[in-house]
């Protein structure tokens, strides 16, 4: 097969791992940076263009969409979609899972547990957004941070005002979030590909840093979760419509809540501490079940 992955840069972890198991298992693996696609919208034959050569004989594509370019990544896994190419994460689930409003109203409406979560636009709602999420410690949230920035922990209604304040002066969408105490900083990332989760781990912030992103320093290790966990894992990813995420969790006393579902979860960070070949997990389930023009949106939505 010839598996494509959209990638701005080759050398990252994820995307070098995608490659090596996928020409081991004997595959095609070229990396386009989407960014440099440019594509010929027509209804007859559309195209994708590459370099100044059309992107032809794709079977199937593993898109890995930065947050600052989701717009336009999720445009070019679109124009594959309409020219019948599978894409183990389709455009609508990347754009459901990376408005993190609309995911968690989609999560909530489904009865998954989530982190008691308001939000508001007019600045005379501050005092009764957070009572609605139980008053402080609250966390704040950018919607659009990534990699727990634009992630504040408020610990007094008063710093809880200044940073409510503080974000709405520079016009920046945010919501407030109830604090989890007792997860002690620490939250389970849940992988996800199809309906399994084939590796998990636990995150937990450096001292003093209640944020467990291993990119902020967090340190990870092998977890064993339970089966409500994993259930919720796979629920969480199936209503966002992703065949491979990550799902983070936080273990509170009424039961796992999720944080975030992530379309282009990490692998160094998996892999490293289960042991455990993601990378060949995700090529193999592709392998199973890509198929021209098996796309439930064919690039609609």
């Amino acid at each position: 097969m010839k598996i494509a992955i959209l990638s701005t840069n080759k050398t990252l972890y994820s995307t070098r791992r995608l490659v090596e198991a996928g020409e081991e298992r004997g595959h095609d693996m070229p990396v386009y940076n989407h960014k440099r696609c440019y594509m010929n919208i027509m209804s007859a034959q559309p195209q994708i263009h590459y370099n100044g050569t059309a992107i032809e004989d794709v079977d199937a594509i593993i898109p890995r969409i930065g947050a600052s370019v989701s717009f336009y990544g999720t445009a070019v896994v679109r124009q594959f979609e309409m020219m019948g190419v599978y894409s183990v994460n389709e455009s609508v689930a990347i754009s459901r899972s990376r408005d993190k409003l609309r995911a968690l109203q989609l999560l909530a409406r489904k009865g998954i547990g989530l982190p008691v979560t308001g939000f508001a636009s007019a600045p005379g709602d501050t005092d009764d957004l957070l009572e609605l999420v139980g008053g402080a410690p609250v966390v704040i949230k950018l919607l659009e941070g990534t990699q727990g920035v634009g992630v504040v922990l408020a610990e007094t209604r008063k710093a809880a005002e200044s940073v409510i304040e503080a974000f709405r002066g520079l016009k920046a969408n945010f919501m407030v979030q109830e604090y989890i105490k007792e997860a002690g900083g620490a939250d389970i990332r849940c992988f996800v590909v199809g309906d399994k989760v084939v590796a998990s781990m636990m995150r937990k912030g450096k001292e003093g840093e209640f944020r467990s992103n291993l990119h902020r320093g967090g340190s990870a290790s092998l977890v064993k979760i339970t089966p409500e966990e994993r259930r919720t894992a796979v629920r969480s990813a199936q209503i966002m419509g992703l065949n491979v995420a990550g799902v983070d969790l936080l273990r509170s006393r009424h039961g796992p809540v999720v944080m975030e579902v992530n379309s282009s979860p990490g692998l160094e960070g998996i892999e490293t501490a289960t042991g455990k070949d993601v990378a060949g997990m995700i090529i193999e389930f592709i392998v199973k079940h890509a198929r021209h023009g098996r796309t439930r949106t064919r690039g609609r939505g």
